[in-house]
């Protein structure tokens, strides 16, 4: 089995500007915010960011990164909307496709599929084929019945968080919801996982089923170790979300000021600078 274990950096400077960037996790769960941020320290731009979107979303919108966003909501779970998405998208900065997640789970396994489409009856009768009217509906041939045909959503690149891989790619879920991951590799030309922890093949058992082997290494470019690489999102059940920092996160997003030193704090460095300052602001919150 081949060894796909690169690091961080080689990963993310593949990732060319103009491409579809593909983001897994839910929210403000297991994102790969490890590969987030080396993705801010790039000179990548004009992206096309699918995702259901959490602070991934908005980091790399608020620096410029994203010309199109596919999404089916941007959210912080504790925090309803992130606060730098919010921003832009009432600032009209972005070209954007805003579907239901039907839709948009939908799109996805046409593209893991390799199809143009796939009909489905998510979003008959709502307002979203009117806010997006490159949508089209289909006439069923068995039936009377009329679908909505969602495009496929092919992606470049995946970037995808798990809590144990192995060398050659497989990736493993412990927490409570593997969300869409496995269909965000599978519609992916490339994709890279970024884990808690990168273990023997054999030990991908000891702490959950085989049912828990969601991502096979056949969809899977390189494995990049990374702990506490979802931070600060969840990644369950190695660590809950960071609700103080995602606090601090949300409130300095919203003035052109404070963001300013969160990011000269927290951004202006590498992964270990990271995960440094995070660690130095909780030792501040605890005196």
């Amino acid at each position: 089995m081949p060894n796909k274990r690169i690091g961080l950096s080689e990963a993310v400077s593949s990732i060319e500007s103009g491409m579809t960037i593909g983001i897994g996790g839910w929210g403000s769960r297991r994102k790969p915010m490890a590969a987030v941020r080396e993705l801010l320290r790039s000179d990548v731009t004009d992206l096309t960011v699918v995702a259901f979107g959490g602070p991934d979303v908005g980091l790399l919108v608020a620096a410029g990164k994203v010309r199109k966003l596919i999404y089916g909501f941007v959210s912080l779970d504790s925090i309803p909307l992130d606060p730098l998405f919010t921003a832009a998208r009432e600032r009209g900065d972005l070209e954007i496709n805003e579907y239901d997640e039907g839709m948009f789970v939908t799109g996805l396994r046409a593209a893991a599929q390799r199809l143009s489409f796939l009909p489905t009856v998510a979003g008959i009768g709502s307002d979203v084929p009117a806010a997006n009217p490159h949508l089209k509906t289909v006439a069923s041939p068995y039936s009377d019945d009329e679908y909505l045909a969602v495009p496929a959503i092919p992606l470049d690149v995946a970037l995808i968080h798990v809590n144990r891989a192995d060398s050659g790619g497989n990736a493993q879920f412990l927490g409570p919801d593997p969300y869409f991951d496995d269909l965000f590799a599978m519609a992916a030309t490339r994709t890279f996982v970024t884990t808690e922890r990168i273990v023997e093949t054999d030990a991908l058992l000891d702490e959950g089923s085989f049912h828990t082997l969601m991502i096979s290494r056949m969809y899977v470019t390189g494995v990049i170790e990374t702990p506490r690489g979802a931070h600060f999102t969840t990644c369950e059940p190695d660590y809950g979300r960071d609700e103080a920092f995602q606090r601090h996160y949300a409130s300095s997003a919203k003035d052109p000021e404070t963001w300013r030193k969160f990011t000269a704090e927290f951004l202006s460095g590498d992964e270990a600078g990271y995960q440094d300052a995070v660690a130095r602001f909780h030792a501040v919150q605890e005196k």
